[in-house]
């Protein structure tokens, strides 16, 4: 399980490791933080006129999916 504080501490303290500036309706982020030696996805975007971030997604990563250290998806 993954709680708020988990998620506010990938948020602040992860790497963004994709970004969709044309997302809708906000702007959206995907960060990788780790929690220990886990892992961590969350994905975010930011209403910047509420001064608010929501989350959208909080998933631990598939190394099936993800190149080793989680920051690149594998190719199909």
């Amino acid at each position: 399980m993954v709680g708020a504080h988990d998620i506010r501490h990938v948020l602040e303290t992860g790497a963004v490791i994709e970004s969709d500036p044309d997302d809708t309706p906000y702007p959206s982020r995907l960060v990788l933080g780790w929690l220990g030696a886990r892992p961590i996805h969350v994905v975010a975007a930011d209403n910047p006129t509420a001064n608010e971030t929501i989350v959208i997604s909080v998933y631990e990563p598939d190394s099936d999916v993800w190149e080793a250290g989680f920051k690149t998806r594998k190719r199909p």
